[in-house]
């Protein structure tokens, strides 16, 4: 099968197309026919060795996927061949034909491939931080970072959770921001200011996806470190005694997954997809994705 590779760190050129053998599902998981890939952040983390989770090299890379299920490891009850489904590929080999997945859900009708695939880390991502800063109904949040697409994600379920969100992005992004349910605030000086004439007391807790070195601010606003999360500062995260929230440490919020379909139903949450690209051209949207100042999601399309 077709997958994408990288045999060295470095930029998107390290990338290739190679044949690799098709994985086999074991106990739990099932095989999917991809047909979309997300790109993340991570993603090109490891692949330029900013990252590293023990992995040698050659290294595969994607993790948010959709598509149709085409077997079934033992014990695997909750879906059948042939239905659709997104979630996280296992070995991180999501950027290829055919990938092993344990964390899925069925896509929800109203949702095509494209758009599935950008869903599954951005939930889990976005669920587990606001689990851990215990977003409920009458909570004021902030988010530093909130119109990319985990930001526009942690938007939108904390906004159904019945909080207050105030968000910062950029200038353009304002109204977009205003969509998705938060107050919009705009990045750089007199942000404080903003936030502080939209709630003179400051927030209840806030959530920095940015990593923008405003931890400072944000511990301000909201009264405490410990009101404070970061998905992106882990130098500052140490620095100003801020929990830096890691799936691999902290246990995941993939239970996201089954349970977004109701407010995508409903119409109370959509993620967009800024760009897609073929699979050939995975190495561009590395590029993009590497760049920011993207508004949702970056998806591979290969069938």
């Amino acid at each position: 099968m077709r997958a994408a590779q990288f045999s060295r760190f470095g930029g998107p050129e390290v990338l290739n197309i190679v044949d690799l053998p098709e994985p086999r599902p074991g106990p739990g998981q099932v095989r999917i026919v991809v047909h979309a890939a997300g790109i993340n952040a991570t993603e090109w983390k490891l692949r330029s060795g900013e990252l590293s989770f023990g992995a040698g090299l050659p290294q595969t890379t994607g993790r948010d996927v959709a598509g149709v299920v085409d077997e079934l490891g033992e014990g695997v009850t909750d879906v059948a061949v042939g239905d659709r489904v997104f979630g996280v590929s296992d070995d991180g080999a999501g950027a290829a034909e055919r990938t092993l997945v344990t964390h899925r859900a069925p896509i929800p009708p109203s949702l095509g491939f494209v758009d599935a695939a950008g869903l599954p880390i951005a939930l889990e991502t976005a669920t587990r931080a606001l689990d851990q800063l215990g977003v409920s109904g009458g909570s004021t949040l902030f988010v530093n970072g909130a119109s990319g697409g985990i930001g526009s994600t942690a938007v939108q379920l904390a906004v159904a959770r019945g909080a207050r969100v105030i968000g910062a992005a950029s200038a353009a992004n304002r109204n977009y921001l205003s969509q998705l349910g938060a107050e919009p605030v705009t990045y750089g000086d007199g942000m404080v200011e903003q936030v502080r004439a939209l709630a003179p007391a400051g927030v209840d807790v806030a959530l920095d996806v940015a990593g923008s070195g405003v931890l400072p601010q944000l511990i301000d606003l909201a009264g405490d470190p410990k009101n404070v999360v970061t998905l992106a500062d882990l130098e500052g995260s140490d620095k100003y005694d801020v929990h830096f929230s890691n799936g691999f440490v902290d246990g995941h919020g993939f239970h996201a997954l089954a349970e977004i379909g109701e407010l995508i139903e409903t119409g109370r949450f959509w993620l967009p997809v800024d760009r897609t690209f073929p699979l050939d051209e995975i190495a561009t949207a590395h590029r993009v994705s590497e760049h920011g100042h993207v508004r949702g999601r970056i998806v591979l399309v290969l069938g």
